[in-house]
């Protein structure tokens, strides 16, 4: 039997040969597809790679006839129903560590650009302008950098900050104190511990029902006069507009912001066109080195679960007790 392979978002081109190179498989890849192309092939497609860019939701799955497994290429799943997947019996996978690196790198870079104000000197050098005073920045070393979300990159970011001299402080009600202790940090039993001590809080959490918003007005509120916030994780963790009265009234200093709660930004989004702000389009995986990985790293999880009956890094593992219902 042909087991076929839709990828509807764009995927690095090694991943796409692993995947062509395995008797039995055809891949169905021809570039970015919209929603319309997306809906229309789904029924013909055993598994699906996605990235952020294709939301599996109900109507999809609707129309998901013959589909099996869906890989996400990249760490979050925000944009898979994964309890509609689970009731249609479709195992969800994603690839955590592919991302791991690339994104922790960016995030310190834009902690970097963000103390320094690297992005506004540049524009000003450009403008032809010689202006040293109005850009003083702030040091790190002896900082307390607070991470919020101590899982694959909250702990990459936090042993390279390490070399920067760095104090640092985690929040994460999932992640053993041991953990923490191994990487010569504290981990806070309360978020509100970590806001009240950070100097510079980085976001590295996933989103839930209970961190949607985390970053508001009573949040804010519990942070030092001055903090600076940095964004690689999800957007939605920040409530844009609270976070925005914050920067206006000086409460934070500046943010750094790498993701926003609708890609991309509408242009009424209130973070936007800050003076204090630092901006990129969400690159935090957007390494050359990052794309390939998490490219082979999709493909061969299609591969294990379709040729092997090997499932790995398994979002919705309640599938399988559905599944096993279903064969007895």
């Amino acid at each position: 039997m042909t087991c076929r392979v839709l990828v509807p978002d764009n995927l690095n081109d090694a991943g796409l040969a692993k995947l062509r190179s395995v008797d039995g498989i055809e891949v169905i890849a021809p570039g970015k597809m919209n929603r319309a192309e997306t809906l229309a092939a789904i029924p013909e497609a055993h598994a699906l790679i996605i990235r952020s860019g294709t939301q599996v939701d109900a109507e999809l799955l609707e129309k998901a006839d013959n589909l099996r497994f869906v890989v996400r290429a990249g760490v979050g799943v925000d944009n898979i129903d994964l309890d509609a997947c689970t009731e249609r019996a479709v195992v969800v996978m994603n690839t955590p560590d592919a991302n791991t690196i690339s994104t922790a790198e960016h995030a310190l870079a834009l902690l970097m650009a963000l103390a320094r104000h690297i992005p506004q000197a540049d524009a000003s050098m450009r403008a032809g302008k010689w202006d040293r005073k109005t850009f003083m920045g702030t040091q790190l070393m002896g900082k307390t950098l607070g991470i919020v979300g101590f899982g694959r990159v909250g702990r990459a970011v936090a042993e390279r900050a390490q070399c920067l001299g760095m104090v640092e402080v985690a929040f994460d009600p999932f992640v053993p104190e041991d953990v923490a202790r191994h990487l010569g940090l504290s981990l806070v039993p309360r978020l509100e511990d970590l806001l009240n001590e950070a100097d510079i809080i980085s976001l590295h959490a996933t989103v839930t029902d209970k961190t949607r918003g985390m970053i508001n007005r009573d949040a804010i509120a519990q942070m030092k006069d001055g903090v600076l916030i940095v964004n690689a994780a999800r957007g939605s963790l920040i409530n844009s507009a609270d976070l925005a009265e914050g920067l206006k009234s000086g409460k934070v200093a500046g943010a750094a912001l790498d993701v926003y709660d609708v890609e991309p930004p509408a242009a009424d989004n209130p973070l936007l066109g800050l003076p204090n702000v630092v901006y990129t389009p969400h690159l935090g995986a957007s390494t050359y080195e990052a794309q390939e990985i998490v490219g082979v790293q999709a493909a061969e999880a299609i591969i294990n679960a379709l040729v092997k009956d090997r499932f790995d890094n398994v979002r919705n593992r309640d599938v399988f007790d559905r599944l096993s219902s279903k064969n007895t």
